[in-house]
């Protein structure tokens, strides 16, 4: 640790910190700022009072750099150091310093809005403009006004625009951290490849035969692109010529991966050996892996983008800032001397890269962070005219208010209703909490649940196994799983989970079927966690766990579906999707289709059903819906008169004025509905076999 430069600046960081409450701390890549400031705060004292909070943009950077403190500090992680991640929380009352995602900091703030268990906050690496992390540099600048005396925060980046930070901080004051101990010689190429994954693979190659020892990051775009050159470099070291060269071993690095593998990323190799980590952009700030000399830069980075105007989500390769690039190439001089190998030529980083990535809150679906902005209660509450430090448009805020009112989390006045309430204390998105409450409703919690852990989890089939014959991943569920008895795709992540769960969770199942495994527990874990927020949320025990004692009958999807439509009820309204069969539909000047890996197929006469609701709508190689289930007219009518009620001003501003009338009524309304559920498991599935057989007659009659 000695050798780390922040502790240089120990003393000036610890005064600076001392006379104010808020600090930003500008330290670069490798400067040992996410490790060393929480020690130093804890050494001076500050955990007396309360715990010191580090909050990082991505889980796999809260596991691992809690670790390392945990082991610098000479104690068991989970006790005097532990991390807090969604649905896993490693943390007891001994713990001091406790590293989070920017999401859970948020969350922990609805149940305590002054954030009292901590006496210090650390933003860090806020370069990274997550989503979370603009929300909460807002609520930041808010929280230090009421804790003044009693609170610290520090913003903490490697190339963020400390003065802009300053501004919006009133005037706090800048320290900043050398970081990278040597120099580093940058490559450009002469010209553009046509495919970055074989010019990586040649690069790689041509470092490990040429260059003395000393490790490679390889920079890619995602896990795809990763597991395609960790295969391709595998193979071509094994074919050299035995001598010619030390050995090597070629290890992936992606947030994907299982934890003890992304441990494996830090353990020291073997001597003689040279490791070849080919990394996401999770490796640029969030993590720093020790040995590394050698940095080949793709210049490309995989992006979601949100266009508010067509509701759709984009995930596109495209070009890096000239911030991310820096930032990649310093990770070569941290031991000694190094080069980095730019595969794309000088022109084009001065003249087509953007100087800084775009912020994220600029290019996502607000609706998660509205509806969290608005539970908060502030009484001056305007979401149209909230204090970012760089705000996203008014067309994206617009489309986050119109979703929360029409799935009911804010009324027309722009009140937080109950339903909003219990939403916003789920750790999901919106259009899944309410579903869940739906569904709690209809009696079909546990197979809602189930759904929702699977959609959350984002469980994908495996690709079959790679050989020479069968290289590319499935696009169609193997026949011997189910087929969502013709209503979609909801409906077979059910069954998949319910034919799990009826071989006792076993993985030689899902390994049979081609399921991920680490996927499906990961379901399973998350399916447990979300079965006890709901009976906390409920106060009494709700009987949601999947049941094998019942055949599940087409009347039982019927009602999740109904569920499923009043969670997704925003895009039924906005957009009311009929097609007919695989033609394409008319959507807002788009061109939209069922994707092909969906299970919902046309009828005989190749027709599709008229009304589908879908989890998400992405443009890959055009325009499609993924994960898409089959859904009723009758369901849809009355969300389509709550459009004449809609007023986008109204909605921004009525933060806070709700009557207290109406807020007891909504809480009454809803422990009746959560009480009726906590009845025993006997006179429930009487009194909702009850309730199905008064739904089909008035479907009878009708």
């Amino acid at each position: 640790m000695a050798h780390l430069p922040i502790l240089q600046f120990e003393e000036k960081i610890m005064e600076t910190v001392e006379k104010n409450p808020v600090v930003v701390v500008i330290g670069e890549t490798g400067s040992g700022k996410s490790t060393q400031l929480s020690q130093m705060l804890h050494k001076r004292g500050y955990t007396k009072t309360g715990m010191v909070a580090v909050t990082q943009p991505r889980r796999v950077a809260a596991v691992t750099v809690s670790r390392r403190v945990a082991e610098e500090l000479g104690v068991q992680l989970g006790e005097e150091v532990g991390y807090a991640i969604r649905f896993e929380d490693r943390t007891s009352e001994k713990t001091n310093i406790k590293y989070l995602t920017d999401g859970v900091l948020l969350r922990e703030s609805l149940s305590n809005p002054e954030l009292n268990q901590y006496s210090v906050i650390i933003l860090d690496e806020a370069h990274e403009r997550s989503l979370n992390t603009d929300i909460l540099l807002g609520l930041m600048k808010r929280l230090i006004k009421l804790r003044s005396s009693n609170l610290k925060v520090l913003i903490t980046s490697a190339t963020l625009d400390g003065e802009k930070v300053s501004r919006f901080f009133f005037d706090c004051p800048v320290l900043n951290v050398p970081g990278k101990l040597f120099p580093v010689e940058i490559r450009h190429s002469s010209e553009k490849p046509k495919n970055y994954v074989e010019a990586c693979l040649k690069t790689a190659i041509d470092i490990h035969v040429q260059e003395p020892e000393g490790d490679v990051l390889i920079f890619m775009t995602g896990q795809d692109d990763i597991e395609k050159l960790v295969l391709k470099l595998e193979e071509k070291i094994q074919g050299l010529e035995e001598g010619s060269c030390m050995d090597a071993i070629v290890l992936p690095l992606h947030g994907s991966l299982p934890p003890e593998m992304q441990v494996s990323v830090f353990n020291r190799p073997p001597p003689s050996c040279r490791r070849f980590i080919v990394a996401t952009n999770i490796a640029e700030t969030s993590l720093t892996v020790d040995g590394v000399v050698y940095v080949v830069d793709s210049g490309y980075v995989k992006q979601r983008q949100y266009n508010p105007s067509s509701g759709m989500y984009s995930l596109d390769v495209v070009q890096i800032s000239k911030v991310q690039a820096n930032q990649r190439a310093g990770r070569a001089g941290r031991t000694r001397p190094g080069k980095c190998y730019r595969l794309y030529p000088s022109m084009i980083y001065h003249d087509d890269f953007l100087d800084a990535t775009v912020p994220e809150i600029q290019r996502s679906s607000l609706a998660g962070a509205v509806l969290y902005l608005k539970s908060l209660d502030l009484p001056d509450m305007d979401i149209l005219n909230f204090d970012f430090l760089d705000p996203p448009s008014v067309e994206s805020l617009e489309d986050a208010l119109r979703q929360l009112y029409l799935i009911d989390a804010i009324d027309e006045n722009g009140s937080i209703t109950s339903l909003g309430r219990t939403m916003a204390e789920l750790p999901l998105e919106p259009s899944l909490s309410r579903t869940l409450i739906e569904a709690n409703d209809l009696g079909c919690l546990s197979q809602a649940l189930t759904v929702v852990a699977m959609l959350s989890a984002e469980t994908t089939l495996l690709p079959g196994a790679r050989n020479n014959t069968e290289k590319k991943k499935r696009k169609h569920t193997p026949s011997n799983l189910p087929d969502g008895s013709g209503w979609g795709d909801h409906i077979q992540l059910l069954q998949i989970y319910e034919l799990w769960d009826q071989t006792d969770y076993s993985i030689d199942w899902c390994k049979e079927n081609n399921l991920q495994v680490r996927g499906m527990m990961f379901v399973q874990n998350v399916r447990g966690q979300l079965t006890q927020i709901m009976q906390k949320m409920a106060k009494e025990s709700l009987d949601v766990q999947t049941s094998r004692r019942h055949k599940k009958s087409q009347q039982d999807y019927k009602i999740l579906r109904k569920a499923l439509c009043t969670g997704y009820a925003n895009q039924l309204a906005e957009r009311m999707i009929r097609h007919n069969g695989y033609r394409t539909l008319g959507f807002k000047s788009q061109l939209v289709q069922v994707h092909p890996s969906s299970v919902l197929k046309a009828d005989e006469d190749g027709m599709l059903p008229n009304y589908v609701v879908y989890h998400e709508l992405i443009s890959t190689t055009r325009p499609f819906m993924r994960n898409v289930c089959a859904v009723e007219m009758q369901w849809v009518v009355p969300i389509l008169g709550r459009l004449e009620k809609l007023n986008i001003k109204k909605l921004s501003s009525g933060g806070s004025d709700q009557p207290e009338e109406r807020i007891q009524e909504e809480n009454s309304n809803l422990e009746k509905k959560v009480a009726a559920h906590s009845e025993p498991p006997e006179e429930r599935d009487s009194r909702i076999q009850a309730a199905r057989a008064r739904f089909l007659a008035r479907k009878a009659q009708k």
